[in-house]
């Protein structure tokens, strides 16, 4: 005879946040995705107003009271929401009025599936394409770099004017400089050593290395979740992935504000289109002006920087690392409050 699963445990296991709540739109019951999505707790979030999870100007709470009101149900597709943990995000919903037998009062289902996950594998595609082509590109460009180089070195010894040779000098640094960044887009060509990893300990090594370049001006704090088992991944890799995303935090805030480390275990994750149970999230969390929205789409893309002096490799290369180690990067970003989030799964097998 076959045991059918509680119904409590289907809903905890689902991929789509469901919160459930009663007639006065207070919350009754969040389940993981749900907890997930909103940075809080089941005990942190029974009896709060929904008000509180969806702030602002909400479409959505005006569906909520139409379903109230009207008993229909309400599907509403590409949704935007502010909620205050990730900031703006776009989501199909569900509201549903769901009546039980022996229970006088009603309650308002409302499942979310977030669509970022899905523009991501768009964005993630694209980017590939990308890289194939750059590399492509780089290999293209280094021969013949070689050779100019090569040649301009020759001309040099046979030239008896100074003067001449500050000509060829130009040529044989430019050829330098455009070698260094054809390497750079080609990428590592070391594979990952995998080992077992204190992620905590890549970033300690972080804050000791920033904590070299900057002043009191600068306040970098860790919220740790000390449960976290160790990862799978390359050490140096990790440190290296790390240390670029808060450099450029350093360089956003001028030197002064505050970046915030946090590492969380998450469930029910999405990497590369396969789904694990047990995950953990590591943010890099500053109060800096925030990346501007025309760069947001495509900060991950090789050749894109805001900076005039930037070369546009730095996040291109950190997601890089981040995919060869198995996980994922994603950003938000407002005035005030930019979170870059990796996450890599807890139960990975590695080739």
């Amino acid at each position: 005879m076959t045991t059918l699963l509680p119904c409590e445990d289907i809903v905890e296991n689902l991929s789509t946040a469901i919160v459930v709540m009663d007639s006065s739109l207070r919350v009754n019951k969040l389940n993981s995705a749900a907890e997930i999505m909103f940075g809080m707790s089941q005990r942190q979030a029974t009896s709060i107003p929904i008000q509180h999870l969806l702030l602002g100007d909400c479409e959505l709470l005006n569906g909520l009271e139409r379903v109230q009101q009207t008993g229909r149900e309400l599907i509403e597709r590409e949704v935007k929401l502010y909620i205050p943990s990730q900031g703006d995000i776009v989501a199909d919903c569900s509201i549903k009025l769901v009546e039980s037998e022996g229970v006088d009062d009603s309650y308002i289902l409302l499942e979310l599936a977030q669509l970022d996950f899905q523009q991501r594998i768009s964005r993630d595609d694209s980017l590939h394409t990308q890289q194939l082509v750059l590399r492509g590109l780089a290999h293209e460009i280094k021969n013949p770099l070689g050779g100019l180089r090569g040649a301009a070195q020759l001309l040099e010894r046979q030239l008896d004017s100074d003067d001449l040779k500050e000509y060829t000098a130009i040529i044989i640094s430019e050829a330098d400089r455009l070698q260094n960044l054809m390497t750079k887009m080609l990428g590592s060509h070391h594979q990952p050593e995998y080992t077992a990893v204190n992620i905590h300990q890549v970033l300690q090594r972080v804050r000791q290395l920033v904590f070299a370049e900057v002043d009191n001006r600068l306040i970098i704090k860790g919220d740790y979740d000390p449960s976290i088992p160790d990862l799978y991944v390359d050490f140096d890799q990790l440190v290296q992935v790390f240390l670029n995303i808060v450099r450029n935090a350093v360089q956003a805030l001028h030197g002064t504000g505050q970046i915030t480390l946090t590492t969380r275990a998450v469930r029910n994750i999405s990497i590369d289109q396969k789904h694990y149970r047990l995950g953990v999230s590591i943010e890099v969390e500053d109060d800096g002006p925030g990346i501007v929205k025309e760069l947001q789409e495509s900060m991950f893309f090789p050749l894109v920087t805001g900076r005039p002096e930037g070369t546009g490799l730095g996040l291109y290369l950190v997601q890089n690392l981040i995919q060869r180690n198995k996980g994922m990067i994603s950003c938000v970003s407002q005035p005030g409050h930019t979170v870059f989030s990796v996450t890599f799964p807890l139960e990975q097998s590695h080739d």
